[in-house]
């Protein structure tokens, strides 16, 4: 997959791209992302690329000029889907994730200041935020997207299953994790995880997901889809979930 990410503050990819798993994907090819600055295609001598509002307000907006440019040059040819990121966007989630994972190209525009002008939403696919709350611009939200995204591109991680069981992969939270030691301070590992019993560990995982859910985010269960035979399941794992606590 190729990225291109267009900004007025390039600078501000350097580190996340180079670092951690991004930093890897990149360096082995699995991952194609180019930073581009939006100032330099500003037709402007002293690359300006925004300006105040017509019918007066606070703030600056960012030019129509600039960022049309902008993307025509670095789209060329190629296809590619279209996104500006910003706080009116549809919310990332996993399922987005996954879809976006299976696109090709995508170019994403980081909106900054109080906007971009209306007028490039004629050249915009998608608008995506990542939250109902507001940021100084999009850089952030697109470096949040581009990871998230990349983890569903085969061989990023290195291994499906550490996608397939994380948060939100069937809108349930992740289940604890542990590591040495298994005592620390008074507290202990849960038996179950020390027993070597794959398919007790995997019923205490799922029960533990979804206890996690229902304290922390029992809105996603709502759209939890269980038949009589899963429901009984599940009951029988909370129990066992229990049993480990009261013998802990």
């Amino acid at each position: 997959m190729r990225i291109d990410v267009l900004t007025l503050f390039p600078e501000m990819f350097t580190s996340v791209l180079a670092s951690s798993i991004l930093g890897r994907a990149i360096s082995n090819g699995l991952l194609i992302v180019k930073v581009h600055n939006i100032r330099d295609y500003s037709d402007n001598k002293h690359r300006k690329a925004d300006d105040y509002p017509f019918g007066g307000g606070s703030g600056l907006v960012m030019m129509a000029q600039p960022i049309y440019d902008c993307i025509e040059a670095v789209q060329g040819k190629e296809p590619a889907l279209r996104i500006l990121l910003s706080p009116r966007g549809k919310t990332l989630n996993t399922k987005l994730a996954k879809e976006l994972a299976l696109e090709k190209r995508l170019l994403l525009l980081c909106g900054h200041y109080e906007g971009v002008d209306e007028r490039v939403m004629d050249i915009i696919d998608e608008e995506i935020s990542i939250g109902d709350y507001v940021l100084t611009g999009g850089e952030l939200p697109a470096m949040v997207l581009i990871d998230c995204i990349s983890r569903y591109i085969p061989g990023v991680l290195g291994s499906q299953s550490s996608t397939e069981e994380e948060s939100f992969t069937d809108d349930l939270l992740e289940y604890p994790q542990y590591t040495r030691p298994s005592e620390f301070r008074g507290k202990s590992v849960p038996s179950v995880l020390l027993s070597g019993h794959h398919k007790n560990i995997q019923i205490w995982r799922k029960a533990q997901a979804f206890l996690k859910t229902k304290a922390v985010r029992p809105e996603l269960l709502r759209g939890l889809k269980l038949n009589k035979a899963e429901r009984q399941e599940l009951s029988k794992l909370i129990s066992l979930q229990e049993d480990d606590i009261n013998k802990s």
